[in-house]
């Protein structure tokens, strides 16, 4: 994701999962631009990556709770279902490099969230609206046809929907495997309480937190050049790309073509709606027992994870994933994983699709 969304704020106390946040305005440049070293140039990138990437998927629009989601397919109907969900301000190409190595067994989706990546915003995000989303997404790829439910596969925020679904909809889905989510639990209101002093004291206004009704977050900036939007692309939580040429593949897929501000021509901006997180109901995060969760669960991560090690044992919000489900560490990698290690997850997932669930 980027950091550039103007007003924006967010508590590094209280932060959950990618949720965008201030900044250390003294990241390494290799940290907080990446990407501005190749001047608008793509880096170089392997073979397997091209040969990956040319497999292109079927692109569609789904429209669910009056707004147009944005699908993509590989793979054959009538085979076992996967479908792919993305972490928070990203969209459905974080996996357009991940599964064509799965669609030649399964039938394979994947799509951008509500206000993410080609799909429509709303002027309010609730967990629920998310579950409907991947299933209505789900039923139009046709994962429905196979012979067993799909298998849910979700990344960061994403892994935190697929949990949601997993707890309420537990029928839509054979099982789900969860990617490097943290999945924390909302902040009490007496932390909320000392984030909004905290705010008002460094002389910003906090947005409104606290119920589903919250608006704003700023506006996405406009960028003159495809060259200069790059270089604000970088990772939350902050982190050195492991493959710099997936950092690239992946921002040139955030971004949109927009007006500029001041009437000069267009420019670039990003296509998440920066208001979402201010928009959504997080409500749905104590909604349910963790531990009734019924559904074979695996949670693959990385080594190196910071969203793991916030929410881990004796953390102030420790995570509400049961610690007991069976887990695949990824080394050398950090939260990110399919941008650190794409070939390592690749193999983590055809491993455990091969024997799980038995």
């Amino acid at each position: 994701m980027a950091d550039d969304i103007r007003n924006a704020t967010a508590a590094p106390a209280i932060v959950d999962e990618d949720q965008p946040q201030h900044l250390d305005p003294d990241l390494a440049p290799e940290i907080a631009s990446p990407l501005a070293p190749f001047q608008g140039e793509a880096p170089p990138a392997p073979a397997w990556f091209h040969e990956a990437v040319a497999k292109a998927p079927e692109r569609t629009l789904v429209p669910v709770l009056g707004a147009n989601i944005e699908l993509l397919t590989w793979g054959d109907r009538g085979k076992p279902g996967l479908i792919l969900v993305h972490g928070n301000s990203a969209h459905a190409d974080w996996w357009s490099f991940i599964a064509p190595f799965l669609a030649d067994d399964y039938r394979v989706a994947a799509l951008s969230l509500s206000g993410m990546g080609g799909s429509d915003w709303r002027e309010r995000y609730t967990f629920e609206t998310f579950a409907t989303e991947i299933f209505e997404c789900a039923r139009a790829a046709g994962l429905y046809e196979a012979p067993v439910k799909p298998i849910y596969i979700g990344h960061s925020f994403g892994g935190a929907q697929v949990f949601y679904s997993a707890a309420h909809h537990r029928e839509r889905m054979r099982a789900c495997i969860l990617v490097d989510t943290g999945f924390g639990g909302p902040p009490t209101p007496e932390e909320i309480e000392q984030w909004e002093k905290e705010e008002r004291a460094a002389g910003r206004t906090p947005p409104r937190f606290r119920g589903p009704m919250g608006r704003g977050g700023g506006t996405n900036r406009v960028y003159p050049t495809l060259e200069q939007a790059l270089t604000r692309f970088r990772f939350m939580p902050p982190q050195v790309p492991g493959n710099l040429f997936i950092a690239d593949y992946i921002a040139r897929r955030s971004l949109r073509p927009a007006p500029m501000a001041d009437g000069s021509g267009e420019g670039w901006t990003w296509r998440f709606d920066p208001g979402l997180w201010a928009k959504l109901d997080r409500g749905g995060m104590i909604a349910f027992d963790p531990s009734a969760v019924v559904t074979p669960l695996v949670h693959v991560y990385g080594d190196r994870s910071e969203i793991i090690r916030r929410h881990g044992p004796g953390s102030r919000r420790p995570a509400q994933i049961p610690d007991t489900i069976p887990k695949i560490v990824i080394p050398d990698s950090e939260h990110h994983i399919m941008v650190d290690q794409p070939l390592a997850l690749v193999a983590a997932l055809r491993s455990l699709l091969a024997v799980w669930p038995a």
